[in-house]
């Protein structure tokens, strides 16, 4: 069997949920699980956040499999319901609805009176991508309150500012006047929020990154408290002795400036990791930190070993994880940790599996 695999330590998940706990006592905390729990695997992440008060995710199906796993407590739907049969499943289902459009405030309508569906009421604040104006804010609870079959509001919001020093408050001065106006719970806090400004918890926290032991801010702001949940392991599957002037890879866009040793490592861009890491991005191989070397193949990379000197055929590396931040690989591959730990799960070749250490 391909060795390449996605180790998941679900003592580093509950971990990072407890780290949110303490972060925002008075608060209630909706764990994301959009993306195949961020890569991580849905039902896999649900048992390990099962402490959290709610789940949100982006589609039906995963609502669906949450439910019928045996997940009772909320689970939102972060879109909301994009047309009638939707809205029958949520409501059978009993799924929370973000309603952030006036079509999805109409297609409530459609719900039969006998039903009652509890909405999340998304407000455009400032990240002009979801939601309704604050100018239109009290016309559209008004359609909600006055309406049977809506039991819960909860208005929402979103940060697009939240990794920046005081990048919330333009956002909060608006979201505190709604606080002020509208006896409601407001769920406004995502990772970075939660994080770095507490005035922003209100009722709801929506953790995402962050629970999987990612930063939301930048590289270099180090987040101890937090630990990596996903660890990318393979091993090395060929060793090459080159002279110097000899190339690695396509393109030989590397170019041995010294007699070097090569080992091919299990793991390309089809898995999910970055085709566009260059020459230097970090791997650690037996627990020593090395670095690529040429392009990344469609199933392999390529490492420097020269000064690795037991470094055999199947020898274990990581790719990211207790030992390599991906935030540091992703760094490296001017992209975000987000971006690389979704990519497993998009990629669908590589075995989740729990990490027994």
């Amino acid at each position: 069997m391909r060795p390449l695999k996605a180790l998941i330590n679900i003592d580093n998940a509950k971990h990072n949920l407890n780290y949110v706990r303490s972060l925002a006592p008075s608060s209630k905390i909706m764990a994301t699980l959009k993306a195949n729990a961020y890569g991580h695997g849905l039902t896999l992440m649900a048992g390990a956040f099962n402490e959290a008060d709610a789940f949100s995710v982006l589609t039906i199906e995963d609502a669906i499999e949450l439910r019928e796993a045996g997940f009772d407590k909320k689970i939102l739907l972060l879109e909301g319901a994009f047309d009638e049969e939707d809205l029958k499943i949520a409501a059978a289902y009993h799924f929370d609805l973000v309603v952030h459009n006036d079509y999805q405030l109409a297609l409530i309508r459609q719900l039969p009176h006998d039903k009652q569906i509890d909405i999340h009421l998304k407000i455009n604040t400032g990240m002009n991508r979801l939601g309704f104006s604050i100018d239109a804010i009290n016309k559209v609870y008004k359609q909600l309150k006055n309406d049977d079959r809506i039991n819960e509001i909860v208005f929402m919001s979103h940060f697009a500012n939240a990794d920046k020093t005081n990048g919330t408050d333009g956002q909060y001065q608006a979201i505190e006047k709604l606080m002020n106006d509208f006896n409601e719970p407001f769920s406004i806090a995502n990772s970075a929020a939660l994080i770095s400004d507490n005035k922003t918890h209100a009722d709801w926290v929506r953790p995402g990154i962050m629970l999987y032991g990612a930063t939301p801010f930048d590289f270099s702001q180090k987040i101890l408290d937090l630990k990596p949940v996903m660890t990318l392991r393979s091993e090395v599957i060929s060793i090459q002795e080159i002279k110097k002037g000899q190339g690695v890879g396509y393109g030989e866009d590397f170019v041995a400036s010294k007699d070097m040793r090569i080992a091919t490592v299990a793991c390309g861009y089809a898995d999910g990791y970055p085709r566009h890491a260059p020459t230097g991005t970090p791997v650690v191989i037996d627990g020593i930190k090395t670095k690529t070397v040429g392009r990344v193949s469609m199933d392999m990379l390529a490492v420097d070993i020269t000064d690795l000197g037991n470094v055999n055929y199947g020898s274990m590396v990581e790719l990211w994880g207790e030992q390599l931040s991906v935030d540091e690989v992703a760094n490296n591959a001017k992209t975000v940790g987000y971006e690389l730990l979704c990519a497993i799960s998009s990629a669908s070749r590589v075995p989740i599996d729990i990490n027994y250490g």
